[in-house]
């Protein structure tokens, strides 16, 4: 069976085509600043990234007809837990009304719907953004006016999970894991036979990363949101793009950091010791949630090719679990592998209401 996987980004639209579970063609289709400051919205986009994935499977003699499937990012849509849903007009709707907040990732699955009717077959999105498992006792904060919400690296973290089980012999349903996700956004969560139960990252808690500040302090925090140095905007930015590493230290290339590090510079030795604890105190923390029940800790994410990163935070949590090193993303795998789920009669469907 070949699957074709659209994964929109940013700047970029990655593309994939997979028979049965080995990729065969892949492309990272790069939008320039000058080509998308032209559309207004992000869905004024669709006809020109639409076009673009029709030109290339064009250029590489790629039928639409050949595929059994289109599986594309899941969005910021509704609340739903994990698993591979079929692409319907409910979904599309609001994706398209942005109910979650624009982002490029909305534009997946509509372009695997359009793209699907007109191959006639299935569109699907697997292990979306929105995806919330977590358990009731997880979402309270402290505040009644603020409930905790998963905004993780799902469709990642689910792909590790399953990649591990499989190592080990079974299903991710029959095992507890927690997996942290470095990279430019770091997530941490605990799987629970299947479910992600609860869970840190995006731009509201846990370790800072290399942009962005993770969980700072309260009273602090709030003394300088109102200090008048910095506007809502420009916190929300300090939170987001420019806080974590770069804030201390000028970059966000953690390669540069590991080698300033490594090198003697003792301000980046400490910045990274620090990133590497908060990690470790972040898995740990969620043992609790498992109960001291861990089968595995899994880290993945661009950071986990980091050999000293991964030894470092090994050294703090191998007491709690055997530590399993799943560098890079498997976005792309994970769609094909969801649709193909699907298509072989594995895993049934989900409906999107």
């Amino acid at each position: 069976m070949r699957i074709l996987t659209i994964n929109p980004g940013g700047t970029s639209t990655k593309v994939a085509i997979y028979e049965n579970e080995r990729e065969v063609f892949k492309k990272t289709i790069t939008h320039t600043q000058e080509a998308l400051q032209g559309f207004k919205t992000l869905f004024d986009q669709y006809d020109y990234r639409k076009k673009l994935i029709l030109d290339m499977l064009e250029e590489q003699n790629e039928p639409l007809e050949g595929f059994s499937a289109i599986a594309g990012r899941g969005g910021l849509m509704k609340a739903i837990e994990g698993g591979v849903y079929t692409v319907n007009k409910a979904m599309v709707a609001d994706l398209k009304n942005a109910i979650q907040g624009e982002h490029a990732s909305n534009l997946g699955a509509v372009l695997a719907r359009q793209i699907a009717d007109e191959a006639g077959v299935e569109a699907y999105v697997v292990d979306p953004v929105s995806t919330d498992e977590f358990m009731p006792v997880s979402r309270l904060t402290g505040l009644s006016e603020i409930e905790k919400a998963s905004w993780l690296h799902a469709l990642n973290h689910k792909a590790v999970c399953r990649k591990i089980a499989s190592k080990l012999g079974g299903r991710y349903e029959a095992f507890n894991f927690i997996v942290a996700h470095l990279g430019s956004g770091i997530s941490i969560a605990p799987h629970a036979r299947g479910r992600m139960v609860d869970g840190s990252g995006g731009r509201s808690d846990g370790p800072f990363s290399p942009e962005r500040s993770g969980g700072i302090i309260t009273y602090p925090l709030v003394k300088l949101c109102y200090s008048g140095k910095y506007s809502y905007s420009e916190m929300v930015d300090k939170i987001s793009n420019t806080g974590g590493m770069y804030d201390y230290l000028g970059t966000k290339d953690m390669r540069e950091i590991e080698e300033r590090a490594l090198g003697g510079d003792e301000k980046a030795q400490r910045v990274l010791d620090a990133f590497v604890y908060q990690v470790a105190k972040e898995i740990a923390m969620y043992g609790a949630s498992l109960n001291g029940d861990v089968d595995r800790i899994i880290l993945t994410g661009g950071i986990a090719y980091s050999e000293y990163v991964c030894q470092e935070v090994e050294k703090r949590v191998r007491y709690l679990a055997e530590v399993e090193v799943v560098p890079g993303e498997m976005e792309m795998e994970a769609l094909a592998l969801g649709a193909l789920r699907v298509l072989s009669g594995e895993e049934a469907p989900k409906v999107y209401r």
